[in-house]
């Protein structure tokens, strides 16, 4: 099933600021990345899937209904993690959560219940009693998560989810959302500026610039393997790469992982695998390469899509 689909979609703003422009899109379940600069359309795109925005001209279905005579359907099989900081700070996560779900149709004890497994599903269940207005911002965005999911969505629609998270915050963050996707079986379409974020979760992308669409595509096809082998341990990574260069396997660094040239020799799996297994390393990866989808927007010369 399709959970969406646009033709020449189109917004503008008082006849001059086009926001989306001929956009024609269909995408499958599974975890999705909309990525785009600030400003590239994103939160407008959402706002007319939502039924919050009527587009200009063009057809939109979601779920195969249209947002725009059917809202109130399309947002009680639709999930929103919208991007600002929206919370009542006066209110504890489990009152906020099942206040949410009360106003998605469910029973009031139903609605509690869904909320409590709501915020445990998100790491919050201990926390569920305090003031939102006393948690991080890590929290807070976890909150919104939790009301997100409250009344078992199909499609989750999530705006900017690591918005001002540190780089274990957001590391969290994106772990919990391909939980959701893998784990749960519901499809999440993550709205980000930040290519590199979602290309690590994702099943497919879907990148617009300018309110144009750049390209749609299965992130595997957007990808090749390259002939290089890519390692990965998560410790003792300095000795690895001085052992590999004294068996005359040239090495490089990227991040965490270790580069060896494929061509270096057919025998060259052996070779690495051998130098784990003598350094007694806990070995997470070694396959091949592929290239980063940021390697191919960065070809794209009107592409500006943050990386």
């Amino acid at each position: 099933m399709t959970l969406i689909a646009t033709d020449a979609l189109t917004k503008t703003y008082g006849g001059r600021v086009t926001a989306l422009a001929d956009l024609t899109v269909e995408v499958q379940p599974g975890i999705v990345g909309l990525v785009g600069a600030n400003g590239a359309g994103k939160s407008t795109l959402i706002k007319i899937l939502l039924g919050l925005l009527a587009p200009t001209s063009g057809q939109v279905r979601v779920l195969g209904l249209n947002p725009t005579t059917d809202a109130d359907a399309v947002r009680a099989r639709v999930g929103y993690m919208p991007e600002n900081d929206c919370l009542p700070p006066d209110l504890s996560a489990a009152e906020f959560v099942t206040h949410l779900g009360r106003i998605s149709g469910l029973p009031r004890a139903a609605a509690r219940e869904r909320a409590s497994e709501a915020l445990r599903h998100v790491g919050l269940y201990e926390e569920r009693y305090r003031q939102i207005g006393g948690y991080s911002t890590g929290m807070k965005q976890r909150v919104k998560l939790a009301q997100a999911l409250v009344h078992d969505p199909d499609l989750l629609l999530l705006d900017e989810p690591t918005n001002g998270l540190d780089p274990a915050g957001r590391d969290a963050m994106l772990a919990l959302v391909h939980r959701i996707g893998a784990e749960f079986g519901i499809s999440v379409l993550v709205c980000s500026h930040l290519l590199g974020e979602v290309e690590r979760i994702c099943d497919s992308l879907i990148a617009i610039d300018g309110g144009r669409l750049l390209r749609s595509a299965q992130l595997s096809d957007m990808t090749t393997a390259s002939d290089v082998l890519a390692i990965e341990v998560s410790e003792g990574a300095e000795a690895l790469a001085a052992r590999l260069a004294a068996a005359d396997l040239p090495v490089s660094r990227e991040g965490q992982l270790l580069l060896v040239p494929a061509e270096t020799g057919s025998d060259v799996y052996d070779r690495i695998l051998a130098a784990v297994v003598e350094l007694d390393l806990p070995l997470h990866r070694l396959d091949q390469r592929r290239h980063r989808v940021a390697e191919l927007f960065a070809t794209t010369e009107d592409s500006r899509v943050n990386v």
